[in-house]
């Protein structure tokens, strides 16, 4: 079931967007603040974000750029007042989405919510940021942030850990591993993968010897599921 994150801190607006989402099927979280949206979009990664831009605590500006700069590609489509013409201009050029003018119609939030998570799938393909729970992975960079802190990985755990997104809910073989991130190197064993496999469970996993992410397939290989 996709996830809505909602950062609004009017509860008639929630109760609102509860009735409304979750009628279309989706699961729906509530933040009430800017802080409290931040932490639990850390939490686990939803799959868009309407997001009001007068919040108490961190603004709405605030709460977009850095949610933006860690998860380019999760939508966020704001609700703002008529009033905040230059905030929505401003929320564009941050990285949202979209924007839906208060009191807003519950139909055309739905419909703007509908087509950027289509644009988010569609551009999934060949997008180069990939994100589960709190981990964020942008392989061009190279760089791996949890809870929106820096992650150290070898360059072939980074190999393959990208392997895993791109192929992910399927079960892989060792062999195809060792075919496909170490070239079947004379000197790289199953136990070299499996080994790296576990450094990639203790630094990305939340419970490393209760992996929710990196499956063991006995007697085949691995499975990852986001």
């Amino acid at each position: 079931m996709e996830r809505i994150l909602v950062i609004e801190d009017d509860r008639a607006v929630q109760r609102a967007l509860r009735r409304l989402l979750e009628g279309e099927g989706y699961s729906v979280d509530f933040a009430a603040d800017g802080n409290s949206g931040v932490a639990m979009f850390h939490t686990a990664a939803p799959s868009a974000i309407v997001l009001d831009l007068r919040l108490p605590g961190m603004s709405g500006r605030d709460v977009c750029r850095q949610i933006k700069k860690e998860a380019p590609a999760t939508p966020v489509i704001v609700l703002s007042a008529a009033t905040d013409v230059m905030d929505k201009v401003l929320l564009l050029e941050l990285g949202a989405d979209d924007y839906v003018t208060k009191p807003f119609s519950p139909r055309e939030l739905l419909a703007r919510l509908h087509a950027v998570m289509r644009r988010s799938v569609r551009g999934s393909e060949t997008k180069d940021v990939f994100s589960f729970d709190d981990v964020v992975v942008n392989s061009t960079r190279m760089e791996v942030t949890k809870g929106g802190s820096p992650v150290t990985l070898t360059a072939q755990e980074f190999r393959t850990l990208k392997f895993f997104l791109e192929n992910a809910e399927r079960v892989v073989s060792r062999e195809e591993l060792l075919k496909q991130v170490w070239g079947y190197q004379e000197s790289i064993s199953t136990r070299t993968i499996d080994n790296h496999i576990l450094k990639l469970r203790q630094k990305l996993e939340t419970e490393p010897a209760k992996p929710v992410h990196f499956h063991t397939v006995h007697g085949i290989g691995y499975k990852f599921v986001p």
